[in-house]
């Protein structure tokens, strides 16, 4: 079969509300969030169920055509964007946004690859449970997108990554068929876990189409505080003691330099300066219980005079009401638009083990302020579990154009370091097209040549997101 048949038999499998081929209506669907990637593609097909994605599949196995899978399109290294040559179709997930089960005393919800997180968050809600992975794009981002590239967001701590909040997929492979691995159990000793291959593959393995997630208690109690600190080494040393003082009730722990604050409050209308006077680092902290009069609040109260007699906290705040709480994590969430009006801006994703967060941030500051005098660092994330976002705003006043034409030379100068301190450069947004000349040069010849089995063996087309993550052989 001829491609041009596959999209006239594709066109009748999911009728005129699941073909886009006019290029206003294309246009969306073929460019990444940050604008750095525009490709072309012969169709956009929004297919409404796993057996129409089944079909379409098989259609494009016979005819080699290849597929990009595409969630809420949110991704941050052109993951879900297509080549610009337009040989691909890309197959929008969106309208497959059943909840299919939720089970409260299971503990968990199966639910199709094209919900947004948000919605599954406030589906497991009003079931009584929590669905903790949150993040900046949850307004947005599809469940199956997370699990394509092993999301983590703000609760890893306690709760982990995608990896850890599965426990079965439902999967369409390249041939067409359908893998129903949606089961339930937390226990299952029978072989490969197949499921962990899907997850984190950005869709070059198969197309998932449903998961079942867990489900944990809905906290009852929330407390959060905002803390000033003289050193970035204080704030991995308060990590340390916040863990052991609360045990798993630490949700989140993040880091904010004072530039990242400066700049949400510039650009930013409701971010304000919570604490009398400025720091050079800030720590924003979350405690949750599941039970009530849990004694939190008293017990977040006297870690905090505990280290601020220590030295490791200058100043603080812990949030009165709900109203603050969001405040506080508005100056988070502020940072990252902030950047936005700072002229160019150089991403780096990475992570280092914990234990050395506070070295690493230190060397690569020193390092990219060494190469570019005026460069402006923003080192910030989820610390608590290693990940730090390590972004790099131009100089003042310096050509965007030019600063942003050096974003491969601070790559390397940032992610050589990253491997000499046995880290990883990509924590949570994955590889896709923008880090895929990189790989070889931070993966062994064996870990890469692992890798190339598994998707020659379940991929032998290269039809599924075809050079994305593995350069093509």
């Amino acid at each position: 079969m001829n491609p041009c048949d596959a999209l006239d038999r594709i066109k009748q499998v999911v009728g005129p509300t699941g073909w886009l081929a006019d290029p206003a209506d294309m246009a969306p669907y073929l460019e990444e969030a940050r604008g750095l990637y525009h490709g072309a593609a012969r169709a956009v097909i929004r297919p409404a169920s796993t057996a129409e994605i089944a079909e379409i599949v098989r259609l494009c196995a016979a005819s080699r055509l290849p597929i990009v899978p595409q969630g809420g399109n949110t991704g941050l290294c052109g993951g879900a964007v297509p080549w610009e040559d337009g040989s691909a179709i890309v197959m929008s997930l969106g309208r497959l946004n059943r909840v299919r089960a939720i089970d409260p005393l299971d503990f968990t919800i199966t639910v199709e690859a094209g919900c947004i997180l948000a919605d599954i968050q406030h589906a497991a809600a009003e079931a009584d449970r929590l669905f903790p992975l949150s993040l900046g794009a949850e307004g947005s981002c599809q469940i199956g997108g997370n699990l394509s590239t092993n999301a983590g967001g703000i609760a890893v701590l306690r709760y982990g990554t995608m990896r850890d909040l599965t426990l079965g997929l439902e999967v369409v492979l390249p041939d067409g068929q359908v893998w129903d691995g949606l089961r339930r159990l937390r226990k299952d000793n029978t072989g490969y876990d197949l499921k962990q291959l899907f997850i984190g593959a950005e869709g070059t393995l198969g197309i998932i189409t449903a998961a079942t997630l867990k489900l944990f208690p809905r906290p009852r109690e929330i407390e959060t505080a905002f803390l000033g600190l003289a050193r970035v080494d204080d704030a991995m040393a308060l990590f340390a003691r916040a863990r052991a003082a609360s045990g798993d009730q630490l949700t989140a722990f993040e880091l904010i330099p004072r530039i990242g604050l400066d700049m949400a409050m510039r650009h930013v209308a409701s971010v304000s300066d919570p604490l009398a006077s400025p720091h050079p680092w800030y720590a924003l902290l979350e405690v949750s219980s599941a039970q009530t009069d849990s004694g939190l609040r008293g017990a977040l109260e006297a870690f905090l005079v505990d280290s601020m007699n220590a030295g490791l906290v200058q100043d603080g705040v812990i949030a009165s009401s709900t109203a603050q709480a969001r405040d506080l994590w508005r100056i988070r969430e502020g940072m990252v638009e902030g950047q936005k009006f700072e002229g160019g801006s150089i991403k780096h994703d990475v992570s280092v083990p914990v234990s050395r967060v506070a070295e690493f941030i230190k060397r690569a500051i020193a390092a990219v302020e060494a190469r570019l005098p005026g460069i402006r660092a923003l080192a910030f994330g989820h610390v608590g579990d290693g990940n730090i976002h390590f972004n790099l705003s131009q100089p003042v006043r310096a050509d965007t154009a030019i600063f942003m034409a050096r974003w491969a030379e601070f790559n390397r100068l940032v992610h050589d370091l990253v491997r000499d301190f046995d880290g990883s450069i990509s924590a949570e947004h994955g590889i896709g097209r923008m880090k895929r000349e990189e790989l070889p040069r931070y993966k062994s010849p064996l870990e890469l040549a692992l890798m190339r089995k598994l998707k020659h063996a379940l991929d032998p087309e290269d039809l599924m997101n075809p050079g994305k993550i593995l350069r093509p052989e």
